[in-house]
């Protein structure tokens, strides 16, 4: 349960979008999560608000455990970034995270153009500069870099897609491999998605590198559906829960 946002947050970076903007200020969605496929674990969301004086994009992530699970291993995360609402590079990354005693507090600086990140470790009083790659995401913003930049029509079966990301205090080459089209029962109806699988590490945390697979709405929103993650023990199910302020119809079928 400690990785839930990251398995929302993180691997939620497979959307597509069309020509016109997947989002607007405003949007929120909202997701369940169960261990093991029936034991209720916690709930998580994504809000997003535009500050155009400033041509910045602000996301709020928060996830907490609920349920029996809270009661031995609490989960409290709060993930923030704000991006250019032009470029969509991020400017701002911030994590600070309790997850069953275990704790982090930080924020990290992108000056995109000379390729640095600034991360300023608040729990351990430290300042830390690294060089970064070109174009350089964080694990938030790159989920609407993606929504606006890849046309799934230019996406094949079984091709893979890598994005340059930076977290924490490392850079790493993210990889996903798209699976093709399937339409899924939920909550809401019936809902045509793309189906991807991305590349994780495993050992510590998922029980191999393609324990992952995530369903997108084949819309123009390009909001995750479904998320599946095998476990070193046990599995996660996160759904799509509750939705507002799209910018296009929601696609779902009665």
């Amino acid at each position: 349960m400690k990785k839930t946002l990251i398995l929302i947050f993180f691997i939620s970076n497979l959307c597509f979008a069309q020509n016109q903007s997947a989002y607007k200020n405003g949007e929120w969605l909202s997701f369940k999560v169960s261990y093991s496929g029936w034991l209720k674990a916690g709930k998580a969301s994504l809000k997003l608000t535009e500050d155009k004086h400033n041509e910045l994009f602000h996301v709020k992530a928060v996830g907490k455990t609920t349920g029996a699970i809270k009661w031995f291993f609490k989960v409290e995360d709060n993930y923030q970034t704000y991006f250019s609402n032009k470029s969509g590079l991020p400017k701002k990354f911030i994590r600070k995270i309790n997850e069953g005693g275990h704790t982090k507090n930080l924020t990290i600086n992108f000056d995109q153009i000379n390729n640095k990140a600034i991360v300023n470790n608040i729990k351990k009083k430290s300042v830390n500069e690294f060089s970064t790659k070109d174009n350089v995401q964080d694990m938030l913003s790159v989920f609407y870099f993606l929504r606006n930049k890849y046309n799934l029509d230019e996406i094949q079966t079984n091709n893979d897609l890598y994005v340059n990301m930076f977290f924490d205090s490392e850079n790493y080459e993210f990889k996903m491999k798209y699976l093709g089209l399937e339409t899924i029962n939920t909550k809401f109806g019936k809902i045509k998605c793309i189906k991807l699988r991305p590349f994780v590490q495993s050992g510590r945390v998922f029980k191999e590198k393609e324990s992952l697979t995530l369903w997108i709405s084949a819309d123009n929103n390009k909001i995750p559906v479904r998320i599946k993650a095998n476990l070193v023990v046990g599995s996660v199910r996160v759904d799509l829960d509750a939705f507002s302020g799209l910018n296009h119809p929601f696609e779902i079928k009665f």
